[in-house]
């Protein structure tokens, strides 16, 4: 029985559009991957991918002749990107892999939609919808899906040595679409256990984006725990420690809290040298470790409400505790504080002394609670 979609993304007249530009010409134009299985569960979708058997000149070709803007993004690999009215479409010739180092493939391009499914990862991810909805499932992925099982496509020791990063991929899209009840899939779990060694050869960006993408997952605990059983965390991270990731996810569900990726990763620890951190996200994270055992309000003070949150309750799931819901409330008034004294307010001590007094004082204001005056630090002889 076929099925179809419905979703406003689908009707878009600007995908319709881009998709027009194709089939008008005789192309085949097919939406894949992410948009079509995120529709299919009800998830959000962020993005759109069509895929052709039209070749990238031809993709060019079409967008231009119907008056819409193609930015040759990935070109290597077949893929143009269409904007139309701000929407980017990114549009990819039908694929096939020739050869592949584990990182980087080289690609023929094909005419067989079915043969480009094979060349994907997951069976979840080789579903089409033609531009009215109508699905294509080549590889029956579909059954997959509905029972959010990730599987790999045919067999998954091939798929990895394709490329090493689906190692990661496959926990990471067991976090965001796998049934935690059920389980990862033991074949493809087998094969990411026993080829665990080769993401030794991913780029620290590779490895950064997956994990942290991981880490957003509304609860990763069940995928973060069967890493570390694979031996695959501490190839990663070493010296990191899932046990608590419940303990936290919980914690976070109880106060509100969205997903947030650094503060999980401040949770597990570990040595992130394999890492590639923003300048930002590095110095969030290392004050997040830095101010586990500090006083939640001088890190706000310091640091930021965000940071002193996130501290806190990284703590309490650390040493089993629940965080305090008065400290977390109180954690904004103490990051707006502002020391009421300043150098000019000695003028009698200058250099080292001046410094050492200052700080003195802010230690004191921050012990009372922020309740001393300006008045009263001063009389403090």
């Amino acid at each position: 029985m076929s099925q179809n979609i419905t979703a406003d993304w689908l009707t878009d007249p600007r995908a319709q559009r881009v998709c027009a530009a194709l089939t008008s010409r005789g192309h085949q134009a097919y939406f894949v991957g992410g948009c079509v299985r995120n529709t299919l569960i009800g998830a959000p979708v962020a993005d759109l991918d069509i895929a052709t058997n039209a070749h990238p000149d031809e993709v060019t070709e079409a967008a231009e002749a119907d008056g819409l803007k193609a930015v040759p993004t990935g070109i290597d690999h077949g893929t143009v990107t269409i904007i139309t009215d701000g929407l980017p479409v990114e549009i990819t010739t039908f694929r096939q892999d020739v050869a592949t180092d584990g990182r980087r493939a080289t690609v023929a391009f094909g005419t067989s939609l079915t043969e480009d499914a094979r060349r994907r990862d997951f069976t979840m991810n080789a579903l089409y919808a033609d531009p009215e909805g109508n699905i294509v499932d080549p590889l029956g992925g579909l059954p997959d899906l509905k029972a959010r099982i990730l599987r790999f496509i045919e067999d998954p020791a091939t798929r990895i040595k394709e490329d090493a990063l689906r190692i990661l991929r496959f926990f990471r899209f067991h976090a965001w679409y796998g049934d935690p009840a059920a389980g990862l899939d033991p074949d493809g779990y087998a094969a990411c256990a026993e080829l665990a060694p080769l993401t030794d050869t991913l780029s620290q960006e590779r490895i950064t984006a997956e994990l942290l993408k991981l880490l957003a997952a509304p609860d990763p605990a069940p995928s973060l725990a069967a890493m570390a059983q694979a031996g695959l965390l501490t190839r990663l991270l070493p010296g990191a420690d899932t046990t608590a990731m419940p303990v936290l996810i919980a914690a976070e569900e109880t106060h509100g809290l969205p997903p947030a990726p650094l503060r999980r990763l401040a949770l597990i620890g570990g040595d992130t040298a394999r890492l590639r951190l923003s300048r930002k996200e590095a110095a969030q994270l290392a004050q997040t470790r830095t101010a586990l055992n500090d006083d939640p309000n001088e890190t706000a003070y310091r640091h930021g409400a965000d940071i002193a949150r996130d501290a806190h309750l990284v703590h309490a799931a650390l040493t089993g505790a629940p965080p305090d819901p008065q400290t977390l409330a109180k954690l904004p008034e103490a990051a707006a504080q502002i020391f009421p004294v300043k150098a000019a307010d000695l003028p009698n001590l200058q250099g080292p002394a001046l410094g050492q007094r200052l700080k003195q004082l802010e230690a004191d204001w921050i012990a009372s609670g922020f309740t001393l005056t300006k008045a009263e630090l001063l009389s403090d002889p």
